[in-house]
């Protein structure tokens, strides 16, 4: 991880961590960085999600992007994908977003997407943190007509619809569903996307106020949506997160469907289809152990990266395969997106169930998961860097692989976007991997609280 960026982009707490002077000189700097020296006023795409300092941060962004020529094109809320996707149809030279994803809503977040609309790579952050933090090339010192200027897009809320409309095969029609929004960017989108597809949808968690996205909603707090679900015998339920770009589903019983079982369906039938490139699914080493098997069986290759859906995409685009993501519920459709979509991952899946006439509970069965535990613990600054050096932790860690062999796995890893060290336990027996999740993560605290 580098000084700025972690695995999502920059994050901290807005206004204290994530100040407008740093989002006004992040500005400068990926302008200095991604901007083609020909391009005498290069557009650069902002959108922002919900949150009450994103408007904040947005006007600092625009200061520091005009300040150096660049235009501004404002998205207003939108997904972060919308971002991703729109720099290529407004022929745009950069994107950024604002949002701090999955995180409550006092944290904020900048998210970069290049001219092709893929995040940036390691190199090209690293250069941002240093002409940001080092100053290691002064910022230009433009006057007159050479400043930027701002303009507002209109027609980005449809214009993005529109492209996910087109990526599913089939309508949703006779379709009864439940959509969680997380009070985040999907409550500008979901309403047009889901009708547009002719399904039946009851929303929930649709009315942002600034402070209450991702609050005790979304997708990562599925028990509103699994009882909604159950209580009103819908068909399925699709959850996001603040910047919509992820997805977890919820089937017709109220069970969760996670990311590796979303994968698993989509992949699986893209294979059937003969549409699946070169037989090969890209996860992460969070994937589930039962997501190895599961391809073993039906034939399918599965390729390991680190975490964050970033690393993700590097290895699809560099081998040539079109399905990856993360069981958090990062999915991408490479044929139709640079990035993760929750929105479009939703509707892939919805479709697949319309068009095999299928309930997700009957098809999420091709995978059996694992046992998994995971626990997240709370670490101070100084705590982070001493994880990598701690003696007792490394030796617990080396004591659970040593006693699980290859009856299950331990992964511990920090957090690329919060103070958290996160413990993750896998294996056949749910009651000892539990113990040993547990005896970790409390090590853990107590070393680096």
């Amino acid at each position: 991880m580098g000084r700025l960026f972690g695995t999502d982009g920059a994050r901290g707490v807005a206004n204290t961590e994530l100040t407008c002077e740093m989002a006004m000189n992040i500005g400068r700097a990926a302008a200095m960085v991604l901007i083609n020296e020909e391009v005498e006023h290069p557009t650069v795409l902002i959108g922002k999600d919900t949150r009450l300092s994103s408007d904040m941060i947005e006007g600092a962004l625009i200061a520091g992007l005009c300040s150096v020529g660049a235009n501004v094109l404002c998205l207003g809320v939108v997904p972060t994908p919308a971002v991703a996707y729109l720099i290529g149809r407004y022929k745009a030279d950069a994107g950024i977003m604002i949002s701090a994803s999955h995180n409550p809503f006092e944290f904020n977040g900048i998210k970069i997407f290049s001219m092709d609309g893929y995040k940036l790579p390691d190199g090209l952050e690293e250069e941002i943190e240093s002409i940001v933090l080092d100053h290691k090339i002064p910022y230009p010192n433009l006057q007159g007509a050479m400043l930027g200027h701002v303009r507002h897009a209109e027609n980005a809320v449809q214009d993005y619809v529109d492209h996910v409309i087109e990526s599913v095969p089939n309508d949703l029609q006779g379709m009864h569903i439940a959509i969680d929004c997380s009070n985040g960017s999907a409550s500008r989108t979901a309403k047009k996307l889901f009708e547009g597809l002719g399904a039946d949808c009851h929303f929930l968690f649709d009315k942002p106020d600034g402070v209450n996205i991702n609050e005790d909603c979304g997708s990562t707090h599925m028990e509103n949506l699994m009882k909604y679900v159950r209580e009103h015998h819908l068909d399925a339920g699709i959850a996001f997160d603040g910047d919509a770009d992820r997805c977890l589903a919820v089937d017709e019983n109220g069970n969760l469907v996670d990311g590796d079982y979303v994968i698993a369906i989509c992949a699986a039938d893209m294979k059937s289809r003969g549409l699946l490139k070169k037989d090969t699914v890209v996860g992460t080493v969070m994937t589930n152990m039962g997501f190895n098997r599961f391809c073993e069986n039906v034939g399918m290759h599965f390729v390991s990266t680190q975490v964050g859906d970033r690393y993700v995409l590097e290895t699809m685009v560099r081998e040539g395969y079109n399905i990856g993501g993360e069981q958090s519920g990062h999915v991408i459709f490479l044929d139709h997106s640079t990035t993760g979509d929750g929105q479009l991952t939703a509707a892939q899946l919805l479709s697949l169930l319309c068009r095999r006439k299928a309930k997700l509970s009957s098809i999420a069965t091709l995978m059996e998961r694992y046992p998994q535990v995971m626990l997240n613990v709370k670490v101070s600054a100084e705590g982070k860097r001493r994880f990598y050096t701690d003696k007792e932790i490394r030796e617990e860690i080396d004591r659970v692989k040593e006693c699980l062999g290859n009856r299950g796995r331990i992964l511990v890893r920090l957090s690329g976007t919060e103070p958290l060290v996160r413990v993750m336990v896998e294996g056949e027996d749910s009651g000892e991997i539990t113990r040993f999740a547990t005896q970790t993560a409390e090590l853990i605290r107590e070393r680096l609280s």
